[in-house]
């Protein structure tokens, strides 16, 4: 018997992914364009590395909002979306670390130990891009069905990364630190939502009757499930 269209899953939609993975390009392309592209440019290494570190955090909340959206509004098409985000964000985080490790300090072993020992917002960068490398290493369902429960205990260190990447921006911006703080603000309320009786209560909203919906593994195939799940 055919199942009727309106029981099957909702699949990750095409023009969505495709949409999402052009729009994951734009930042690099910006910061390229507005510091290679302009003669007058006065600190192009710095615009590099807030062009880059930026975007990092920006993917990070994104794919920490998917799980939120999808109890508040049902917005399971958006599933699919979450592991190419915090991807992208890794992505960012890596190009971010080469340029300071790269262009600012010329792989010079000894002055980038004195810098990231000296410095705290480097020490604390660090901390979060080496937490967020197994993540991305292990993003796959193969890992996920390889790794069992050691996969959301591990991927939920994604929380501790985000925090150390406010924390990051907040100790490299130094004097003004108004937008920082909200970024922070933002993951704040990311996690306040993840709390057990707030996700039971951002489901009341969603369903009709006022009851949470049955819970349910979440992810349309090939996605792995959130770790907070």
């Amino acid at each position: 018997m055919t199942t009727p269209p309106a029981a099957l899953p909702r699949r990750p939609r095409n023009w969505l992914l495709i949409a999402t993975h052009l729009a994951a390009w734009v930042p690099l392309g910006r910061v390229l364009l507005s510091t290679f592209g302009n003669p007058n440019a006065v600190n192009p290494i710095q615009d590099l590395t807030f062009g880059t570190g930026l975007p990092a955090l920006i993917f990070l909340l994104l794919s920490l909002a998917v799980t939120p959206a999808n109890t508040l509004f049902g917005w399971r098409w958006a599933l699919p979306l979450r592991k190419w985000l915090g991807l992208y964000a890794f992505f960012y985080a890596t190009a971010h670390l080469l340029i300071f490790v790269g262009l600012d300090y010329g792989f010079d072993v000894g002055l980038l130990s004195e810098a990231i020992f000296e410095k705290r917002y480097a020490l604390v960068g660090l901390a979060a891009f080496l937490i967020l490398l197994p993540l991305a290493l292990t993003s796959t369902r193969g890992w996920q069905q390889r790794l069992g429960k050691v996969w959301k205990q591990l991927h939920r260190l994604v929380y501790l990364a985000a925090a150390l990447a406010v924390v990051h921006f907040v100790w490299l911006v130094k004097a003004d630190i108004r937008e920082p703080l909200a970024y922070g603000a933002v993951l704040g309320v990311l996690l306040l939502a993840r709390l057990p009786a707030v996700r039971r209560r951002l489901a009341r909203l969603r369903s009709p009757s006022g009851r949470a919906p049955q819970a349910t593994s979440g992810a349309p195939p090939g996605v792995p499930s959130d770790p907070a799940s």
